[in-house]
């Protein structure tokens, strides 16, 4: 071999990336990211397919039924911060390998279940261990990628998957129902955490950006309680009435512990949730662009699932085909947006367009009926919906997480999944709500028997899913606007710019 040994060279290419440049590794990083990255956003999607199966086989209520999506939210929302934080204090290779380990130990519960409740706790318990996994893997992204170009490369690939994995979620979930059984679509996890495992292994190296530092014991019991409380009185709307203790007395409960939570940050000497986080313009904007998006999505997944098989007669397989052209749309505009739009026209018109062609995309969906086609009536609005989301969810994410120094990397990185799951708890009940009050409007003074009757309800109540979903969209589009920096943002060349891998 040549004078310098393998040893040598594997020092001084250690010694490099500790000086800052980049991974020579860095791309095969981003594969295993992404592939852990989908497990987690597959899992809020793919279930719902088989729900119907699932509960067919282990028999429980109707009523029990949204207990199977909830556990996964309530655990996931609520844990997130602590999950981030934990990330950044014992380093992010130990929790990106015990959160794949523990999500992949949970599905394999989940698929073996045989009962209703041992569904339930498997389905929290990934909700757990995705709270420590997705922070990790989102903060390894942005300590990875030094070079300003390549990293909006990366984010734009990490934000696409986060944007359509539900969708491939949905295909994935009807794939596996229709060919195997609702199980696998719990067991397919095992396979995928194999794969993300090895290469984290490999590949990762273990470096601990806050090791001063000490874990905010008061400030995560407040937060994870104020999330939970904030999820779970939400969810409570889809069951309960809004005037029912159960969904405001959840919720302003979630609201008082929040604000003590932000208070209690202040005085910390070590807080969970640094709001130097928080106090910048453009990673606020982005924030709220991600919650935003998170609510309004509800509105295209299930929604239109339940159009495409219960009006259209798709099969769950078709249905999750009927997506992937908005996957598609999502993902090449995700490209643009992060490495060719973001970097020379800058966020102020960047995120708003994507909101404003979003909400195109959602109000045009509305003209759906009893007799429409997939062809002409749904696949232009969700392929122009997915270049929307592409200008918006990528660039967001990557915004939210730029500038921010390398010991808050897995908070922040928590922060923006936190938002996009509150996002998504907001959007479930709300457009829920708001849909049942639209089929019953309809259907009063009309004969609920007509079988014409109840089928326009039921279409009465998704375009009512459509159009607030676009209110939500449009919503964003104004706010994305007024605040936002005008201008191309600065690179963060000062924030993260050691690599430890």
């Amino acid at each position: 071999m040549p004078e310098k040994t393998l040893a040598e060279s594997s020092r001084a290419q250690a010694a490099a990336i500790a000086h800052g440049a980049a991974s020579p590794r860095r791309w095969w990083i981003l594969a295993v990211i992404a592939v852990a990255q989908l497990m987690v956003v597959l899992d809020a999607t793919i279930v719902n397919i088989a729900l119907p199966s699932a509960q067919t086989d282990l028999g429980f209520s109707d009523g029990s039924r949204q207990w199977i999506v909830t556990a996964y939210a309530l655990a996931f929302a609520s844990l997130l911060l602590l999950g981030g934080r934990i990330a950044d204090l014992f380093g992010r290779k130990p929790a990106f390998l015990a959160g794949v380990v523990g999500f992949a130990a949970a599905s394999a519960l989940g698929g073996a279940a045989n009962g209703f409740t041992m569904l339930v706790v498997a389905r929290a318990l990934q909700g757990a261990f995705g709270a420590l996994l997705a922070p990790a893997a989102l903060s390894l992204l942005n300590t990875t990628f030094t070079d300003a170009r390549e990293r909006a490369r990366a984010f734009s690939v990490y934000g696409a998957i986060a944007g359509a994995g539900g969708a491939v979620g949905l295909l994935l979930g009807g794939v596996l129902t229709d060919a195997l059984d609702w199980r696998w679509t719990l067991y397919v996890n095992v396979v995928i955490a194999v794969v993300a495992f090895a290469g984290g292994w490999i590949l990762l190296g273990s470096h601990r950006d806050a090791a001063d530092a000490k874990l905010d014991v008061p400030g995560t019991v407040l937060v994870a309680t104020g999330l939970f409380a904030l999820v779970y009185g939400f969810s409570n709307a889809e069951t309960h009435d809004w005037d029912s203790p159960l969904t405001w007395g959840f919720l302003i409960a979630g609201g008082v512990l929040l604000a003590a939570f932000a208070w209690w940050q202040t005085k910390a000497a070590h807080p969970l949730l640094p709001l130097r986080i928080l106090l910048d313009r453009d990673r606020a904007a982005s924030f709220l662009a991600v919650l935003i998006t998170g609510a309004g999505m509800f509105g295209v997944f299930l929604f239109l699932t339940y159009y495409l098989q219960l009006n259209l007669g798709f099969s769950p397989t078709k249905t999750g085909l009927a997506f992937l052209p908005m996957v598609g749309a999502l993902m090449v505009t995700a490209q643009v947006a992060t490495t060719v739009l973001l970097p020379r026209i800058g966020p102020k018109v960047v995120i708003p367009l994507g909101f404003a062609i979003a909400t195109a995309g959602m109000a045009w969906l509305t003209g759906i009926g009893l007799d429409s086609h997939y062809l002409s009536a749904v696949l232009p609005q969700l392929v122009l919906t997915g270049v929307g989301l592409g200008m918006v969810m990528p660039p967001a994410m990557q915004l939210a997480t730029s500038g921010v120094a390398a010991e808050d990397a897995g908070v922040a990185s928590a922060t923006v999944n936190a938002m996009q799951q509150v996002g998504g708890s907001i959007g479930t009940a709300l457009l829920n709500t708001l849909a049942a009050s639209a089929a019953t409007d309809y259907l009063a003074g009309r004969d609920a028997t007509d079988r014409v009757a109840g089928a326009q309800a039921t279409i009465e109540s998704y375009t009512t899913a459509f159009w607030w979903s676009a209110v939500f969209f449009g919503a964003g589009a104004v706010l994305a606007f007024v605040l936002h920096r005008r201008g191309v943002p600065a690179q963060d060349a000062g924030a993260a710019p050691v690599v430890h891998m």
